[in-house]
């Protein structure tokens, strides 16, 4: 009878175990264009800042010249790539996005007083340390998520918001798109430089 009392208590006790992280996952947020939880820890700010600086820095980020020093002299060729796969009007929306994105999670973070480190971390010259910087935030569950490595730029409430914004700007197909088309470009990089 003692033996049977043991195995109900570890049973109640397993269910109890399994129960609580059923409810511990339920409670994370998970992200709107991939079934992947949501990064919900501290922004990696200095990869945040290199990034910003490499596009050419707050008051005059260009997605365009990011992408200059993420590809380097591969540039050309994944543009013509990326519009190979998606189409002209798609990269062209993905560029605006871009930088609208940047514009307005700068807003949000000086509304919320969020402070940037004072340097960044990697070089925002060294494209190679900054997309691997990138794409490691973004590495979930074994492969990449773009918007787990956006959430790791600026926080998952942040990101959102921004989202949202897009949303209202744009229309939620080019936010979709900018998701898809960032999420490319990032896989592309990983192979170039064999993250």
């Amino acid at each position: 009878m003692q033996k049977l009392l043991v195995r109900i208590a570890a049973a109640v006790a397993a269910l109890s175990l399994f129960a609580s992280a059923a409810q511990a996952s339920a409670d994370v947020p998970r992200a709107r264009y991939s079934d992947v939880a949501s990064y919900v820890g501290a922004p990696k700010l200095a990869v945040t800042l290199s990034m910003i600086l490499a596009g050419g820095g707050p008051a005059r980020f260009q997605t365009t010249r990011l992408l200059g020093v993420l590809a380097g002299s591969k540039t050309k060729a994944e543009v013509a790539k990326l519009t190979k796969e998606y189409g002209k009007a798609s990269v062209v929306s993905f560029l605006t996005v871009f930088n609208y994105v940047v514009d307005d999670a700068l807003k949000i973070v000086k509304q919320e007083h969020v402070a940037l480190p004072s340097s960044p971390n990697p070089s925002p010259s060294n494209g190679k340390a900054l997309a691997a910087a990138l794409y490691h935030l973004g590495v979930t569950n074994g492969g990449f998520d773009v918007e787990y490595m956006l959430d790791g730029l600026v926080s998952h409430p942040i990101h959102v918001r921004v989202m949202n914004d897009i949303d209202l700007k744009y229309g939620r197909p080019a936010d979709a798109n900018y998701h898809k088309v960032l999420q490319t470009a990032m896989t592309d990089l990983k192979g170039v430089y064999g993250l």
